[in-house]
Parts: C-alpha cells; sequence; structure tokens
C-alpha cells in the first residue's frame, strides 16, 4: 500500500495482507488510532488526520493534545494516565478542532491488548462525533430552565421527590412563601415548616404513599415566613414505569385557610343545635343523609356513657355502640329498605346502657328533606318503654335459661341431644379428646361429623392452638397435595410465590380431613407417610418440615368395604383407624328431635327476627315418625325453610316436604363394621318401638328396611327382640 503524506514508512517486510488491513482502517468512516502500552500515540488512521488537518508526525506521542480544546486537556489526560496505570478502558468527552478551526464534541473510547499474563501490549482506540447529542443535552437544559419557570411562577405550591420520599426540589411560591432556601426545604422535617401537631401525621402518611406506591392527600398547616400557619390541602401521587416501579413523586400544596374558617362557622352553628336537642327531655340522634353518626343529645350520652367526640361513623358504628347485639339484624331487617329509601320508620328496640344492662325504647326516625327533595338529615326519638317490656323480657331470659339448660344436658356447645346414643358418642369424645390419637369419625352425611372433631379439639391440650378443616372431596385431585402439604414458588405452572399447606397452618393444633374416603390413591400414600413419619415436604420443596399435628378424619363411606374393594390403602386405613367414633343417624335418636327443633327454632329467631308462640303437634309427630336420610342438616334445612314460609306465631311444616320413600333414604355407614353398626342402629330402633317389627311405626320401618330383612339380621346378630316389648 503506497504511503499517504505525514504517515510513518512502513516496516520492512510489511506483508500485502497488513498492506490491506492498513488500507481498509484507513477507509472506514470512523476515526480510530492505536497506542503503545505507555500510552504513546503511534498511529491515527486518515479519517482522524482528515478530521484534524494535521500530518501524523505532529500527533504521535502526545503530540495529539494541541487538537483538544484547551478547557479539556487536562481532564482527558488524567482520565487516559489513569487507564494506562490500571489497565482499564477509558471513556472521555472531550473537544477536539476540526480543520476548519471549529471545536466539536467527540466520545473518545480506549481498551487494551492484553497477553495471556494480564500484561498490556497495545491500546485501540476510537472516537465518535457527539456534537448533536450534546447540542440536543443543551436544549433539554434549556426547556427544563423554561419549565422550572413556569412551575415557579404557577399559583400553587409544588414539590417533587425521590421515590424513597426524599424532597429534591420545591417550586420558587413555596420558598417566598416558606421564607426557606432550596436546600432547606429539603430537611422539611427539621425546619417547623410543618405545624408540630401534624408532623407526624405527614411523616406517617408519606411512608404509607410509599409503601402502597398509590397517591394520598390530607390536610395540614404549614408555617408562613411570618411565622403564622395557614391550612392547606396536600397531595402527592406518584409517576410508574411501565412494571409499577415509582420513577418519582410530585406533590402540591393548596390553601384552603378559607374553607377551614367556613368550616369552623359550620361547626358553631351545629354547637347551637346540640344545645337545643340537649334541652329536649327524649333521647334525641341526628343523623346525616347517609345515615353517618351526627350527632346526639346529653340524654343518650349519659345513658351509653359515651364523649360528643366518641359518637360519630356509619349506622354500624351507631347499631354497634348503642344497639344490643341481638337487635342489631332486625333493625338492619324491618327498617333497612325505609332508611334506604328515605321513609319514616319506628320500631322496639333495646339500647345499651353504659354499665352493659339495656333497656327497652320504642325508636321513630324521622327524615329530613330540602326543597328539592333531597334527603339531609335523620332525626332518631327514642321513648323508654322498659316497664312495657318488663314481662317480655322476663320470657326471654327464661328462654335462654332454658336454652343453657339444654346446652348443659347436651355437654357439648351445639351438639344438642340426651338419647343414649348420643350421650354414648360423647363419652368416646371425652375419653379420647385429652389425648393425641387419631380418631375417626364415620356417620352418615349430615350427623355433623365436623362439630364433633371441633368438640375433640376444644378439649385437648391444643385447643389454643389452630383447627384448620379441609375437605378432600372438595379439592380438585391436582391441588390437593399443595392444599395439604403447600408449594414452593415455581413448583408449578401458576405457583408464583411460596404457599403454606393446611398441615403447615394447623402446626401445634388439630388438621380436620372430611371425606377422607375421596382422597386419590397418590394422596394416601403421601398422607401416610406424614402419618407414620410424621414429616412432610412442600411440593416442588426438598426440605423435610415436622408434623406436628393431630389428626382427625371422617368420612361416610364403608371405610373397609373400600379397603376390601382396592380403593383405599388398608395401611392407612388402620392408621386412621387409631380410635374410631361412630355418631348415629338422627333416626336412631329420635328422643332428640324436640330438643333440635326448639334449638334451630331459636338459633333463626335471632337471625331473622321472628318468633313462634308454639310448636304444632302434629309437626312434632311429623318429625318423629320421619327417617331423616339427611340426618340434623336436613332437620335443621327444613326448619328454615318453614320459618321462611311460615304464617302465624304457631311453627308448623308442609307434610310434603317428608313424604319421601324409605327406599330411597340414605343408611348409615357402620362405624365400626357391619355387624357393630348394624347391631345398634336395629336395637335402638326396637327400644324405640317396644320391640315392634311390622307396620308403619314399627323398627322396620324407621330403619328403611322391609320386615323380613330386619327379621333376618336379628336372627343373624342374635338380638333378643323380646326384651324390649313392654311388660
Amino acid at each position: 500500500m503506497s504511503r499517504r503524506s505525514g504517515e510513518a514508512p512502513a516496516k520492512k517486510g510489511e506483508r500485502p495482507a497488513e498492506d490491506r488491513l492498513r488500507l481498509v482502517v484507513d477507509s472506514i468512516p470512523a476515526m480510530v488510532h492505536t497506542a503503545l502500552p505507555d500510552g504513546s500515540l503511534d498511529f491515527f488512521n486518515r479519517t482522524w488526520l482528515d478530521y484534524v488537518g494535521l500530518p501524523l508526525e505532529e500527533l504521535l506521542g502526545w503530540g495529539w493534545t494541541k487538537s483538544v480544546h484547551p478547557s479539556d486537556v487536562d481532564g482527558l489526560v488524567a482520565a487516559w494516565r489513569d487507564s494506562i496505570a490500571t489497565g482499564n478502558p477509558l471513556d472521555y468527552e472531550a473537544r477536539v478542532r476540526r480543520a476548519d478551526g471549529e471545536y466539536r464534541w467527540m466520545l473518545h473510547r480506549k481498551v487494551a491488548l492484553k497477553d495471556s499474563s494480564g500484561r498490556v501490549v497495545r491500546w485501540f482506540g476510537s472516537s465518535v462525533d457527539v456534537e448533536p447529542l450534546k447540542q440536543a443535552e443543551d436544549r433539554v437544559r434549556a426547556s427544563e430552565r423554561e419549565l422550572r419557570l413556569v412551575i415557579d411562577m404557577v399559583p400553587v405550591n409544588l414539590w417533587t421527590s425521590t421515590p424513597d420520599g426524599e424532597v429534591d426540589f420545591c417550586n420558587r411560591r413555596w420558598l417566598d412563601y416558606t421564607g426557606l432556601s432550596q436546600e432547606d426545604s429539603h430537611r422539611w422535617r427539621e425546619t417547623g415548616v410543618t405545624h408540630p401537631d401534624d408532623l407526624q401525621q405527614s411523616i406517617e402518611l408519606l411512608e404509607t404513599a410509599i409503601k402502597t406506591r398509590s397517591a394520598v392527600e390530607m390536610d395540614v398547616r404549614s408555617r408562613r415566613r411570618d411565622g403564622q400557619y395557614r391550612w392547606f390541602r396536600g397531595g402527592m401521587a406518584p409517576l410508574l414505569d411501565e412494571e409499577g416501579n415509582v420513577i418519582r413523586w410530585y406533590g402540591s400544596l393548596l390553601d384552603i385557610e378559607d374553607r377551614k374558617r367556613a368550616e369552623e362557622a359550620v361547626r358553631e352553628r351545629e354547637q347551637e343545635l346540640r344545645q337545643l336537642i340537649d334541652a329536649v327531655p327524649a333521647q334525641i340522634l341526628v343523623l346525616a343523609s347517609d345515615v353517618g353518626a351526627r350527632t346526639a343529645n346529653r340524654a343518650v350520652l349519659e345513658y351509653a356513657g359515651l364523649t360528643p367526640e366518641d359518637f360519630g361513623g356509619s349506622l354500624e358504628d351507631v347499631l354497634r355502640r348503642l344497639v344490643h347485639p341481638e337487635d342489631v339484624d332486625i333493625v338492619r331487617s324491618r327498617h333497612g329498605d325505609s332508611i334506604a329509601r328515605g321513609l319514616p320508620f319506628e320500631g322496639e328496640i333495646r339500647l345499651l346502657r353504659k354499665d352493659g344492662t339495656a333497656r327497652w325504647f320504642q325508636a321513630r326516625g324521622v327524615p329530613s328533606k330540602d326543597e328539592t327533595g333531597r334527603l339531609v338529615r335523620w332525626y332518631v326519638i327514642a321513648t323508654d318503654i322498659e316497664d312495657r317490656k318488663a314481662r317480655e323480657e322476663r320470657v326471654v331470659e327464661e328462654n335462654i335459661a332454658l336454652r343453657d339448660e339444654i346446652d348443659s344436658a347436651s355437654m357439648f356447645e351445639e351438639i344438642v341431644g340426651t338419647s343414649a346414643a348420643l350421650q354414648r358418642v360423647l363419652s368416646r369424645i371425652s375419653k379420647v379428646a385429652p389425648t393425641d390419637s387419631t380418631v375417626l369419625l364415620s356417620g352418615e352425611t349430615g350427623t355433623g361429623k365436623e362439630l364433633i372433631a371441633r368438640a375433640i379439639h376444644k378439649r385437648s391440650k391444643r385447643s389454643s392452638r389452630s383447627f384448620i378443616a379441609v375437605n378432600c372431596a372438595a379439592v380438585p385431585p391436582s391441588l390437593i397435595a399443595s392444599e395439604l402439604f403447600g408449594h414452593e414458588r415455581g413448583a408449578f405452572t401458576g405457583a408464583l410465590s411460596r404457599r403454606l399447606g393446611r398441615f403447615e397452618l394447623a402446626g401445634g393444633g388439630t388438621i380436620f380431613l372430611d371425606e377422607i374416603g375421596e382422597l386419590p390413591a397418590e394422596m394416601q400414600n403421601l398422607l401416610l407417610r406424614v402419618l407414620q413419619e410424621r414429616e412432610f415436604e412442600r411440593v416442588g420443596g426438598s426440605t423435610p418440615i415436622r408434623a406436628n399435628v393431630r389428626v382427625i378424619a371422617a368420612t361416610n363411606r364403608n371405610l373397609p368395604a373400600s379397603v376390601a374393594a382396592g380403593t383405599f390403602r388398608s395401611d392407612l386405613f388402620y392408621r386412621l383407624n387409631v380410635f374410631p367414633i361412630g355418631l348415629p343417624p338422627l333416626r336412631d335418636r329420635r328422643e332428640d328431635i324436640p330438643l333440635l327443633v326448639e334449638y334451630f327454632i331459636e338459633r333463626f329467631t335471632r337471625k331473622t327476627g321472628r318468633k313462634f308462640r308454639s310448636i304444632r303437634r302434629a309437626t312434632l309427630d311429623l318429625f318423629r315418625e320421619y327417617a331423616w336420610p339427611g340426618n340434623v342438616r336436613e332437620l335443621q334445612n327444613i326448619i328454615e325453610r318453614s320459618m321462611i314460609v311460615c304464617e302465624g306465631d304457631e311453627f308448623a311444616v308442609d307434610e310434603s316436604w317428608l313424604t319421601r320413600s324409605a327406599s330411597s333414604e340414605v343408611k348409615a355407614v357402620a362405624p365400626g363394621g357391619p355387624a357393630e353398626g348394624g347391631r345398634a342402629q336395629i336395637e335402638a330402633a326396637l327400644a324405640a318401638t317396644e320391640g315392634r317389627i311390622s307396620g308403619p311405626r314399627g323398627a322396620a320401618a324407621r330403619l328403611g328396611l322391609p320386615a323380613s330383612t330386619l327379621e333376618s339380621r336379628i336372627r343373624s346378630l342374635h338380638i333378643d327382640k323380646y326384651r324390649f316389648k313392654r311388660a
């Protein structure tokens, strides 16, 4: 390759390939150069030389500095010497004089070529003209100055802060108002610019906004440069990136001092109203149009033991503070529609006194509307009628006492009944509850297996810890492992985070596995491991977790038959069947039906407000005769349904609801196998029918069996049917 003027002579022995390479380097439209390990530049390509209009000899070594703007030379040289010393790449912007004498900004980059020992053997560099970019940056800065001028001139106090809430800019209006400098405004917490009574709330609100990444606003007093405080409505909102991260916070403060003074005038007028209603010899409440509490007269406050500041909030707050809990639902159901429509309402309710007692009042609510018909206020006047209600209250107390007596007789919360069959179950519960033994509850649907499980938990040493119930039949097979044992993040599609399973949530407490017979085969294996080894792993995890939990399982299936059929693991069955408890169907404890009927009527009465003077005798007879295939749950549903449609004050049931044929009724699952369960059921039926087998009121009808079949079972079980006959 022929040399151009000003180039260093070609080295001796230079090969044609090197000539071609040098030609390529000289021809590319980029400014490149090289340097020796000590930083001396030893080559500039033709593009460089043409750009600066100088021969190569003047640029070699450190002569290139004469083409750099005098103001940029020292910085560039210092940065270059640092790279030479460290071997790190160089990136530096400096102005270079063009051949026509104009200086233009360039980005200079140099990287080192190192040998296998890490020693620099050569430097390669390039320079890129960034003048248009610099000019664009200047325009942006000019635009920012104009925008800042606009922000400083708008009649609103503005500020910005970093993502972590640190103020980094306040507009001129705010600085002039407070008399602070831009630097002092960054320390607004210490400057006293915020009223001391509002400072903590402002800080907490700021922290909440940062935590939730959401806009907030509040009223706050800020100090003027003359030391006076004025009210402002302050707000801040985030600027978010595409991923929802906060880039910046923008805030504003709007002077609302005049509005605050107007609100103060309104409060003074409200005080006059309070003085007026305090003088009225009755209990008066004033509610807002949305039924939120506004005020109450002195009679209400003294009666309830409240201060004016305590009285406020929504209708629910008023009901919770003033109305007896048993009457809250009645107020909602009887008067909710009238209140919603702005119509007068009237009713009897019990109001709570400050000592915790309650008295009956006749309450009447009157709406107040403006000339356009818009609701603006509610006025509620309550008159004491305790003397008139005294006798009714005594009746209620007697009913409560009766309920307590029933509960005492039943011994176990909502497990109502005194029958021998139920007492045997409760006796077994009392024995097993204090232990940690696994319990298997078996019985027909609706016999209250979860109630029994909860009763065992409450009487165990684990009662202070969690009771976790899982319906194994309600969880899809693909999710049952995750539901019981939890999963790690990424364990399967949709597992976006770690999730604790029910066994882990029940740690130290009790887990109730309902419908255990519905577990798929693979889950039976996992559950067996938990029962054997007392540990498990989350789905997608590898760390064993100790299972400190008591297991109570329940089923309405005949598990021994499932074991025999190969659908349920025998070893799992024996692990679960440590302490079996069979729950009798309702048809085997018919003497409990009257108590259950009374219990459910009273419970639904508290919910609906409906009261019944008596229960029709024919209804009780019908209940005693019915086989109850759905057991206690069916009885509960029928009573609830009857209370909805029943008219008058006598409870009755539609007989057509109880006419299902005996052949369609569900039979019990024998708790301990066919022989044990069959004997208990048959003997209970014979005792209830005094040994009668046939007929509509015989034991066969009660059990839903043909008389001949029952006779055969009695013989096979060696039951003496004659001992049940009345002497």
